[in-house]
Formats: structure tokens, C-alpha cells, sequence
């Protein structure tokens, strides 16, 4: 049998990924109730990290210990990963010594690389291409929320990152309509716009593209490794900023979100981070969940294997 990975949303069918949000969702409320889910004592977790990161080494780290397991925090500065060793060699000796990867990195053909090298399942828990891990959590708030997300209307503004391809990707495998709202220049990947042509549009008008939208969703304008251009970025996606005027053109019971971590009174006002009525603190912790509901599936498959 061979080894399955969640590198992005397609590497799941939409029936899968609609029951690992059932499951994130079940986790949550089991963690609330206060029982616990040792499912798996002695599994261990690498966590490849060349990105820094709060929630999502927090969640996964959290997550792993929760199902009874354990996570190994490993940083470039610390192993040879960060001394030259290619790339195949690591895989073939880590995935030797432990039950699943994480991986946190630049580069998406590093966790392909790395994925073809390995016994073991491995995740993407960010690439400057996809952070499908996150969308896992959104579609999890959503339905928690508002019940199923399609056939909805979803705004993305800002710009055409990770996150937006991972958004495209969502919109084709969770059955929604996709409209980004970005300058010229700021595109998501042209690919992905074209093979998904059919439910995902480009406006550059953002309260037009906002208009009767169930969800508007935004990110930081400069991601890691962009730092240096963030005056410029800033200055071409100021008019994208998700506020309350564009929430007052969407749905009546739209949401909104963003992945964090956010500039207040940049890409999204303070005044809708603070809001008692936000669901961005219920989007963050679900990453927690729904990792944990990942991790079930790639584990227990490994298991039958």
C-alpha cells in the first residue's frame, strides 16, 4: 500500500475532507466536554520547521499529545537539513525513525521531495504555494457557524498567496464560488485560475466583489520572505483592506476571517478584529482540531498498511 500525504486539498476527495471537518468538529466539542483521545501512545510526530510559527506548532504539537503521542520540533539550525544534506537523504532517515511529518517550509517542491522519499505520511503545514492545513480549520469555523459552505459565496481580498491558491483549491473541492479581489499584479498562480475557471473569478473592484458574500476573507499583505516589500505591497492593496463597508454590501449573516497572525488597520480594520461577533479566535484554535482529525486518518491508514 502505498504512503498517503496531505501536501494540498487535492490530495483528498471532497467526500474526505467533509468528514475530516465532521471529525475536527467532534474533537472540539469531545475537548470541551473534557474527554480525552489517546488514540495513539508511542506515535511520534516530526515537526520540520524552516518557517517560524505560533499556531501552527502549537496546534500540531498540542494536537499530537492530546491523541497520545509525541511531536519533535526540528529546525534547520539544529539538524543537517540546514547544513546541505539533500533533501531525499533526510526524508529516507527521518521517516525511518517516526510515524508521520510535518512540514513547514519555503519551497512546495521541498515537501514533494520529501513526500516521495518517505515511509511515512507527510503534511504540509505551509508552503509559499499552499497552507492547506489552515483551509481545513476555515471550512470547520464555517460549518460550525453557518452549516454547509456550498454553494456559497466566498471573498478573498488581498493578495494572491498561499492562502488564495489554497482558497481556489477549497472552492473546487467543498462545492463554493470563489471571487478574489486583487490589484493587477497580485494574482494568485495563473494555473489554478485557469482549471478553475468555472467557479473562480478575478474582480478589482473589492466592494464589488464583496457583495452578497457569505464569507470574506483576507491575509497578511507581505508574507515571509516579502518583508523587504511591504511599503510597495501596502501601497497597492490599501484599497483591499476587509472593513466594515464591505461587510455592509455582503450577506446579512456573512462572515469573515483571517488566518493570522494580523496587522490591525492594514489588511483588516481593528475594529472587526475586536469584535465581539469575530470568529477569527474559533478559526485559530480549530487548527488545533482540525489537525488532530488529519493526524487520525494518516495514522490509522498507516496502521492498516
Amino acid at each position: 500500500m502505498s504512503v498517503r500525504h496531505f501536501l494540498t486539498l487535492l490530495d483528498f476527495s471532497p467526500a474526505e475532507l467533509s468528514a475530516l471537518v465532521d471529525r475536527g468538529i467532534a474533537l472540539r466539542e469531545a475537548r470541551q466536554r473534557g474527554e480525552p483521545s489517546p488514540q495513539f501512545p508511542g506515535s511520534v510526530l516530526a515537526m520540520i520547521f524552516a518557517k517560524s510559527s505560533t499556531r501552527t506548532r502549537v496546534s500540531f504539537e498540542a494536537g499530537m499529545a492530546q491523541l497520545g503521542g509525541h511531536a519533535m520540533f526540528m529546525s534547520p539550525d539544529h539538524t543537517q537539513l540546514g547544513r546541505g544534506e539533500p533533501i531525499e537523504d533526510s526524508a529516507r532517515v527521518v521517516s525511518s525513525m517516526v510515524d508521520v511529518v510535518m512540514i513547514r517550509t519555503f519551497g512546495h517542491d521541498i515537501v514533494e521531495r520529501f513526500a516521495a522519499h518517505s515511509s511515512v505520511p507527510v503534511i504540509n503545514a505551509l508552503t509559499d504555494d499552499y497552507h492547506p492545513c489552515q483551509l481545513l480549520a476555515d471550512m470547520q469555523t464555517y460549518r460550525e457557524h453557518r452549516g454547509s459552505i456550498a454553494g456559497r459565496r466566498v471573498c478573498w481580498l488581498g493578495d494572491g498567496n498561499n492562502m488564495c491558491n489554497s482558497y481556489i483549491n477549497a472552492a473546487r473541492q467543498f462545492d463554493f464560488e470563489l471571487i478574489i479581489a486583487c490589484p493587477k499584479g497580485f494574482e494568485p498562480r495563473s494555473q489554478l485560475l485557469a482549471d478553475n475557471a468555472d467557479r473562480v473569478t478575478i474582480v478589482r473592484d473589492p466592494r464589488e466583489a464583496s457583495r452578497d458574500a457569505d464569507l470574506l476573507v483576507t491575509d497578511v499583505w507581505a508574507s515571509m520572505g516579502q518583508e523587504a516589500e511591504q511599503q510597495r505591497r501596502a501601497a497597492a492593496l490599501a484599497p483591499y483592506q476587509l472593513n466594515a463597508d464591505l461587510l455592509d454590501v455582503a450577506a446579512p449573516d456573512a462572515l469573515y476571517m483571517h488566518c493570522l497572525p494580523a496587522h490591525r488597520g492594514e489588511e483588516i480594520s481593528a475594529e472587526l478584529m475586536d469584535a465581539d461577533a469575530s470568529v477569527i479566535w474559533d478559526e485559530a484554535e480549530n487548527r488545533l482540531h482540525a489537525q488532530k482529525a488529519l493526524l487520525e486518518v494518516l495514522l490509522s491508514d498507516t496502521r492498516r498498511a
